[in-house]
């Protein structure tokens, strides 16, 4: 089954990784905030999105179409990430029982399922977020768009001296204590266990995405090095 596993999730995240690729290359679709209805004022207005989903405003279409979007960059990026505890997981369930493919996918949904909510977290607040842009004056929209940058950016870098950054990446840090400590039985508990560690691995990583949003597009060069301090960390952890 590890062999399996790593095979499919190798697939899975190549799969994502193509998806998010082609998203990024064909299609205009940027993750930050948009002012509707016009062009005028937009010059300097540096990590605001001129096009896109946030332009379109509030619809169910728009919401889901967000949503895939966000849950397969999300599974692209997060993945990687996940695969220690995935494997672990996987062994635990093996050594307990025979049935071990469909607790194993329930782990990795419920892991997902924490970021495709967060998906929806952030969908609302890039729509607030482009109404309030919208609602403003050109040289307003110059002013407030930088200064909405730097206090994410500040924010961002205040989270990781807290307590609750510190608990996320304790509970992170370890597959095997993690397997140990929160271990549920069954196709439910197997969902819950994934739950849970989507929820420590979003808290320890929120504030790297908070940051990809409020500048404004979703740029390669800042998902690389979003990638990059996120394990960097991971290493320096392990």
């Amino acid at each position: 089954m590890p062999l399996g596993l790593l095979a499919s999730l190798v697939v899975l995240t190549a799969a994502a990784w193509a998806l998010t690729l082609y998203q990024t290359f064909s299609m205009d679709m940027p993750m930050g905030i948009a002012v509707r209805g016009g062009m005028e004022g937009m010059e300097g207005m540096a990590g605001m999105a001129m096009a896109g989903i946030a332009a379109d405003g509030w619809s169910l279409a728009g919401a889901a179409a967000f949503l895939a979007v966000w849950t397969v960059m999300m599974a692209a990026m997060m993945l990687p990430a996940a695969a220690p505890m995935i494997v672990m997981f996987s062994a635990a369930q093996a050594r307990r029982e025979q049935h071990v493919a469909i607790p194993t996918w329930m782990f990795v949904a419920g892991y997902m399922l924490v970021w495709a909510a967060a998906g929806l977290l952030v969908y609302v607040l890039v729509q607030f977020g482009s109404e309030f842009a919208t609602s403003l004056d050109p040289p307003q929209r110059s002013k407030w768009a930088p200064l909405a940058l730097g206090v994410t950016l500040g924010v961002a870098e205040l989270y990781q001296f807290t307590t609750l950054k510190h608990i996320c990446i304790g509970h992170c840090r370890s597959p095997l204590a993690f397997v140990a400590q929160h271990w549920r039985d069954g196709r439910v508990g197997a969902l819950e266990m994934g739950l849970r560690h989507g929820l420590y691995c979003f808290g320890c990583c929120w504030a790297l995405f908070a940051v990809l949003v409020a500048a404004g597009r979703h740029e390669r060069r800042l998902d690389a090095a979003v990638d990059a301090g996120r394990l960097r960390r991971k290493a320096a952890a392990a």
